[in-house]
């Protein structure tokens, strides 16, 4: 059968990206077995053995096998450093590549989002959302739900050394905390993590994979989706190129831009959707215009603080032995248990920079081991990184266009630390970072700071440091945000403003960040999604 047949057509949905959202989507809308639904999918397909085992997140990041090997612009703040921006290349997105922490962020986020005009998006509003998908490890509750598509689990190892950075934390102030889950995550804790039975679990396993057979559904990777097909003001399909061919699909209902943070401007714009100015500067004629596409970028800057310890056990020291290597391959291999079913952090805590603040603005992922920079060999030695990063950054990037060419990565200019009060935050929380390990419980352990270092101690130095060694934690969010004001890409419905037969899902709808890591907000937002798209 010729590809165009098997290809073009008719659907009812056509969604474009199957990474976080976009198989929550595909799972929701092909229920109705009358609904005819498309999932394009750039990525190839998530059968890939790094994507299974948790420690393969090192291996995924900077592999064009699964990763779209993105860079961002240079970052003044940054001293003028670029740095490596991983995207997930497979199906289920970033959630097949990602750190896999279970976390929905706090109460406080949703119903701000609520009161900048958003209506039907507060913490009340949402949590049934989450909870929809959730099948966690502690059975049904007031804040938790079993059976869903979205495992959520307890991690299969434990290092005594970070039950004594939480010892030093309850020292510092920073209590204990049972679930960071339940709208308020101030306190310590050790992370929750999507997998099953020490296997990563990503939307593509858990939404897609068991209904990817249904005759309503059709899949399809390799899918460079160029071009949204405009008639007037509707939105009426796509056009994608696979393997050097070029197909269209039509919709009857809508599309669905699913594509990322990244990708859903950039698809927009090379489809004439966006400011006018930028548009024309690239010779792209302007459909609609919507100044708000690309602007409002916002992500999560850690500092990685590093201690080298004496008298624990660390992965440094495991991973620089023979001996520790065969260890830690035949545990997993037995138990699915062990080093290689971790999470890229292990323990958190939420707490504040100062306490003036409403809700913690700081949180800290803390790891057994430590490296120069993320990618490079681990420490000869024992160690402890203590990333902290500030959850409600002000500064604001863009993401946009370079070019016509649909290969061309967009550029990315995050501009991290251009407000004044990140600065701040940021000189607090590595302050705040050496007195929480300077704590008197973890003097047996002799903790010693290489990483800023303890020579940098005034404002200027430390600033330059973390220029040095500041880095992103990958949770880019808000390119085509969610609201009613003039930079506003969707309403509340999450349909784009004045067209029709287009809808945007996925984390760049968001007006501000969550207050954690993303990738479970994003599959609430999908959920919430579908609910709506199927009750009208």
């Amino acid at each position: 059968m010729d590809e165009r047949t098997i290809f073009d057509g008719d659907y009812d949905y056509i969604i474009v990206g199957a990474g976080t959202a976009g198989c929550v989507l595909a799972n929701r809308l092909s229920q109705n077995p009358k609904t005819r639904v498309l999932l394009l999918e750039a990525g190839k397909s998530d059968n890939y053995h790094w994507t299974k085992i948790p420690i393969g997140y090192l291996y995924c990041i900077g592999n064009p096998r699964a990763d779209w090997m993105m860079k961002t612009a240079s970052e003044p703040a940054l001293n003028g450093r670029s740095l490596d921006y991983p995207r997930g290349k497979v199906l289920g997105g970033c959630s097949s590549v990602n750190g896999m922490i279970y976390m929905r962020g706090q109460a406080a986020d949703y119903d701000g989002w609520r009161q900048l005009g958003n209506a039907g998006w507060g913490w009340d509003d949402v949590l049934p959302y989450f909870m929809k998908s959730e099948d966690h490890h502690a059975g049904d509750g007031d804040m938790h739900q079993s059976g869903g598509e979205w495992k959520v689990s307890k991690q299969r190892l434990s290092w005594d050394i970070l039950h004594a950075v939480q010892d030093a934390a309850r020292e510092f102030g920073i209590e204990p905390r049972a679930d960071f889950n339940d709208g308020n995550n101030e306190g310590s804790g050790f992370f929750e993590v999507n997998q099953n039975a020490g296997v990563r679990w990503s939307t593509a396993r858990g939404f897609l994979r068991p209904i990817a057979k249904r005759p309503n559904l059709r899949v399809v990777t390799e899918a460079h989706t160029d071009h949204l097909i405009l008639s007037g003001k509707a939105v009426e399909g796509v056009r994608f190129t696979r393997r050097g061919k070029s197909f269209q699909a039509r919709a009857g209902s809508e599309v669905l831009l699913a594509a990322g943070t990244i990708n859903s401007p950039k698809l927009l714009e090379l489809s004439g959707v966006g400011a006018s100015d930028l548009l024309a500067s690239h010779g792209i004629e302007v459909l609609h215009e919507s100044p708000g596409v690309g602007e409002n970028l916002q992500d999560h800057l850690q500092i990685r603080t590093v201690f080298k310890v004496q008298n624990a056990r660390t992965l440094n020291t495991l991973a620089n032995s023979p001996w520790g290597k065969m260890k830690m391959v035949v545990e997993y291999a037995v138990k699915q248990s062990g080093p290689l079913s971790m999470a890229p952090s292990q323990f958190g805590m939420f707490t504040k920079s100062d306490p003036s603040k409403v809700t913690p603005d700081l949180e800290y992922h803390v790891q057994p081991l430590s490296t120069d920079r993320l990618g490079d060999p681990l420490h000869p030695f024992p160690a402890v990184t203590m990333s902290v990063c500030n959850l409600r950054p002000d500064s604001r990037g863009t993401c946009h266009i370079t070019s016509r060419d649909n290969g061309q990565q967009a550029d990315i200019r995050l501009n991290y630390l251009s407000a004044d009060t990140d600065k701040t935050v940021a000189l607090k929380s590595v302050r705040q970072a050496r007195q929480i390990m300077g704590a008197s419980c973890l003097a047996q352990y002799m903790p010693e700071e290489i990483l800023p270092g303890v020579d940098v101690a005034s404002d200027s130095e430390l600033s330059t440091a973390i220029g040095d060694i500041a880095t992103t934690i990958f949770h880019p969010v808000g390119t085509c945000k969610m609201g009613d004001d003039e930079k506003a890409v969707v309403g509340s419905d999450l349909k784009v403003w004045g067209l029709t037969g287009l809808r945007i899902v996925d984390a760049s709808i968001m007006p501000r960040i969550t207050s954690g890591n993303t990738a479970s907000p994003v599959i609430m937002i999908a959920e919430k999604a579908a609910d709506m798209i199927i009750g009208e």
